[in-house]
């Protein structure tokens, strides 16, 4: 994932929190850009408005959403700053659709786009039929208008016979603190820090009780029925990968007129994907609701990438408890920001305990990445490091390429404490005084190619390189 600099400095600013009231309960909503046309996102599962603006990720999605409209963002009953519920006050499909009008009266949107992800869609797919004069257009994303799979709708995500033991699971999980246990969860591709932050939004998000009506009603609703009923111009889209995908298709092939997108990955929740995952969606979007795709607008240039994260951070923080550990890691993230600026380095984008940068030279990556392993023990941490050099494609939503993945994989496979480099990095740092023990040739996974490793001797004393 990588956020570029204007769009990172631009996401500190968090929005202003609204209420709307709905049936005397109060809903949470945000305003974000002020673009020619009104765009009103419901989130999937369970989700916190501010909370979105801490998560670099899922900041980066609602401002791209932001920067062709007038995003409306808000927590649906039950989750956020949202009035909560509890497991004896399921809130109907009904209640919800209910929720958005008032919001959307709230926010002074006549008409706008609706955009639902996963069970949101069905809120979403009947305020469309109830509403039809107030809707302008449809995006489903990942969604289904049904959860329950059996003979009747084979297409669903949730076996009929499991679905009482999956609600049971997710209010158990919640009480143990383990909310990513038995619901919606990111795929094992991704980071322990996505997986880290996720967890700590969903529990932050909901009340356990709260967090199993929610689950009960979005495995129990149905609005099949309605699909024939949607006039609106309709885009559904979702990975081919995603348990969701056939109900997804399900959609499409029911509602009249509408347009279907298939595309490769497996990700579910696409606002903790990386930018250049999260583009390709939002393009479609984009290009639905404005008629434009926008152009690409990448430089091609040589530069040195630093990657690196705390080893058995997980550990740590379940040691310390959540407070301690929030303390420690904005340390070290202080820490770390203090040795970029040093060494000229760049910050990409950092995902908890980790952290993407850009150098222009290989030397001051590999000193800076050495200063922090040493820096990083006086905290009681572990840090391990991967640096590669090679070409990048620098845009304005950020930085990829294939030398950044290579980056991120040895850094995947460096020891605590540990900074491994590529061939490459040692090579051109020939006459710098750096020394290199020989780590062997790996594969890494998504990089063609076999690369041969070495690790940095940290006996010698750093020399600043500015």
């Amino acid at each position: 994932m990588v956020i570029d600099e204007h769009t990172r400095d631009t996401i500190r600013v968090q929005p202003e929190t609204r209420y709307a009231t709905s049936g005397g309960h109060h809903i949470a909503y945000q305003i974000v850009g002020d673009g020619p046309l009104d765009l009103v996102f419901g989130p999937p599962f369970i989700t916190h408005v501010e909370l979105f603006w801490e998560e670099p990720r899922a900041a980066r999605f609602l401002q791209r959403l932001a920067s062709f409209s007038r995003l409306i963002v808000f927590d649906k009953r039950g989750m956020g700053l949202s009035d909560r519920v509890s497991s004896g006050a399921l809130p109907t499909l009904e209640e919800r659709m209910d929720d958005l009008r008032a919001v959307m009266d709230a926010a002074g949107a006549e008409r706008a786009a609706l955009l639902g992800s996963s069970e949101a869609g069905m809120m979403a797919m009947l305020f469309a039929v109830t509403y039809p004069e107030r809707t302008s257009a449809l995006i489903l994303h990942g969604a289904y208008p049904r959860a329950l799979q059996d003979a009747d709708f084979p297409e669903g995500w949730l076996p009929a016979e499991r679905a009482e033991d999956w609600i049971d699971e997710i209010g158990q999980a919640w009480v143990e603190g383990r909310p990513g246990i038995g619901g919606p969860v990111p795929p094992k591709s991704q980071t322990q820090a996505v997986h880290d932050s996720f967890e700590r939004m969903m529990r932050l998000s909901a009340s356990p009780g709260a967090a199993r009506a929610i689950g009960r009603m979005a495995a129990m609703g149905d609005v099949r029925d309605v699909l024939p009923l949607i006039s609106c111009p309709t885009l559904v889209v979702v990975r081919e990968r995603d348990e969701n995908a056939p109900a997804s298709r399900y959609l499409a092939e029911h509602i009249p007129g509408a347009r279907y997108v298939e595309l490769p990955g497996e990700e579910h929740f696409f606002w903790v994907e990386s930018a250049a995952d999260q583009d390709v969606i939002i393009d479609e979007i984009e290009e639905f609701l404005t008629g434009v795709r926008r152009p690409p607008s990448a430089d091609r240039v040589l530069a040195t990438v630093l990657f690196t994260d705390l080893a058995g951070s997980t550990e740590r923080a379940s040691a310390l408890g959540d407070e301690r550990w929030t303390e420690l890691l904005e340390r070290h993230r202080q820490l770390v920001r203090t040795y970029l600026s040093r060494y000229r380095g760049r910050e990409i984008d950092n995902t908890g305990d980790g952290f993407f940068a850009l150098f222009d030279g290989p030397a001051r990556a590999i000193r800076c990445a050495g200063e922090l392993v040493r820096a990083t023990r006086d905290l009681q941490l572990e840090l391990r490091a991967g640096v590669h050099t090679g070409e990048c494609e620098v845009s304005p939503h950020g930085v990829t390429g294939i030398a950044v993945h290579a980056g991120a994989r040895v850094a995947g496979m460096a020891e605590p404490g540990e900074v491994l480099v590529t061939r490459t990095v040692k090579d051109l740092v020939v006459g710098s005084g750096l020394e290199f023990s020989d780590r062997g040739v790996a594969s890494l996974k998504g990089v063609p190619g076999e690369w041969q490793l070495f690790a940095v001797e940290q006996s010698q004393t750093a020399r600043d390189e500015l």
